[in-house]
């Protein structure tokens, strides 16, 4: 039997590199599977539930024979905004507090996220009782039931 030692010399810094760069390429696939593999959605925060279906809801209210729309923009949780969809200025000229009235409105739906405890305006209780109860239709259309 004839048998030859074979000597191998390695160098501690090759090793050291060789381990760096595996270990490297193992943290890359591992982030790459976890990126990319199909995998349970991230819900929203437990704290937040379906409040509504989202979308754009509208409203009609007639003001001297006028249908002005009330137009509320919804998500899942949020009421994200509030206007009307075809104010023109004849009905602006004839109600000039209308449009301070809703963006008062508006205000603090968004605040509060809900109709209950809205402060009315001193100037113009009644148009904004009406527009309210406008927003407060379109609302009733997107809530979850």
């Amino acid at each position: 039997m004839n048998t030859k030692t074979k000597i191998i010399v390695l160098h501690m810094k090759e090793i050291i590199y060789t381990a760096i760069f595996t270990a490297l390429a193992l943290l890359l696939i591992v982030l790459a599977l976890v990126m990319f593999l199909p995998g349970k959605k991230s819900s929203p925060a437990s704290g937040t539930k379906k409040n509504y279906v989202p979308g754009v809801y509208t409203a009609s209210v007639t003001l001297n024979n006028t249908d002005l729309e009330v137009e509320v923009a919804v998500d899942e949780s949020h009421i994200n905004s509030i206007r009307f969809k075809n104010l023109n200025e004849s009905v602006t000229t004839m109600f000039p507090l209308i449009q301070p009235a809703i963006e008062d409105i508006a205000e603090q739906v968004y605040e509060k996220q809900s109709l209950s405890d809205i402060s009315l305006s001193k100037d113009t209780p009644y148009t904004s009782k009406v527009i309210l109860d406008t927003i407060n239709e379109a609302i009733k259309k997107a809530a979850v039931e």
